[in-house]
Order: C-alpha cells, then structure tokens, then sequence
C-alpha cells in the first residue's frame, strides 16, 4: 500500500510502520509520547490529571492582549501585500473610470430607449 507522508487521509500517515503505542504512555514518559498519536497523547494527558482545557497558544488572553494580537496580525497581513506602483495604480483607475462611463452610458441609453418604447405602444 502507497501511503503519501504527511497525509491526515489515513490514521497511519505520518507513522512509523514499527511504532507501536506504549503502555506506559499515560504516565508522562517522553518516548511513549513519541510513538502515540495526537488524539491519544491528548487522551493519556487527561486520564493522567493533566490540564482538559485549552493549553499553550489557545489559552484565554486578556483583552488588550487579544486586541494587541489582532492588530499585530492585521499588519503582518499587510506588509505581504503587494501594492502597486503609481503607474500601475494611475491604469487601473483609468481603465475601471473608463469602464464605469461606459456603462453608465449604455443603461441610459436602454432607459432611454425602453421608454420612449412604452410610450410609444401605450400611448
């Protein structure tokens, strides 16, 4: 059987074909938690008395640092922007102006027609 790496199509993707869990996983040794999967580690962590809750990076932050995070995101988002340069900014507002006109121009036109149409069928 082909099994790509990586993959989270399977149970076994990722895993050694050798590993096998270890018992003495639940305890807290650090070569039993190699060899277990995410699912169960979480699983041997709680039956241990470990933390249920969220952990780590997903821990509840105050406000401000939560507002302080979603600014910091915002900008790290941004600098990966690729703006354009004045030129290119100058055509793009050409072209989307020009095409603009035009359609304002060609649905009054149809108005226009479509009327003078109803009136000329309905009096």
């Amino acid at each position: 059987m082909t099994e790509t790496t990586g993959s989270t199509a399977t149970p076994e993707s990722g895993n050694p074909e050798d590993a096998t869990p270890v018992d003495g996983a639940a305890e807290g040794t650090n070569e039993g938690d190699k060899t277990l999967s995410r699912r169960e580690r979480k699983r041997a962590n709680r039956e241990a008395g470990g933390e249920g809750g969220k952990s780590g990076k997903r821990a509840k932050r105050g406000l401000f640092s939560r507002i302080g995070l979603y600014y910091r995101q915002i900008i790290a988002e941004l600098r990966k922007v690729v703006w354009p340069t004045r030129n290119e900014l100058m055509n793009y507002t050409t072209v989307v102006v020009t095409f603009v006109v035009v359609m304002i121009a060609l649905v009054a036109t149809l108005d226009w027609g479509f009327a003078k149409a109803s009136f000329w069928i309905f009096g």
